[in-house]
């Protein structure tokens, strides 16, 4: 079924849903977790596209790190990662991570709201 264009200019962009799953040098990961909070604090206060930073440890391996990510779309993250605050947590912790994986998701119920 085609979409109207009023149907079609009022469909909302799609999300950017991604994870981050991190290690971390064992020795740096008091500081890791520092400036993570820094940088996640600061995103979330000062960038109205940065729906959701919600960052997760193992329970047994804590130096393994799992951010879940949710932009208001591709744009926001565009602009999410040339912030100073992103930028300052990037190049700050770039010796302490020792590995980083991107995974890009597709959202199951897109639009979903995290309550707070």
């Amino acid at each position: 079924m085609a979409l109207s264009t009023e149907q079609a200019f009022s469909q909302p962009k799609p999300q950017l849903v991604r994870m981050a799953q991190i290690v971390v040098d064992p020795a740096q990961l008091e500081a890791y977790n520092a400036a993570l909070k820094e940088e996640i604090d600061a995103s979330i206060r000062l960038e109205p596209g940065v729906l959701t930073l919600y960052a997760m440890s193992e329970k047994d391996n804590p130096t393994h790190i799992t951010i879940l990510e949710i932009y208001a779309d591709s744009a926001a993250y565009k602009a999410h990662i040339q912030t100073p605050h992103f930028l300052k947590y990037k190049t700050g912790t770039k010796d302490m991570v020792t590995s980083l994986k991107l995974v890009e998701t597709v959202p199951l119920i897109p639009g979903m709201k995290i309550k707070e």
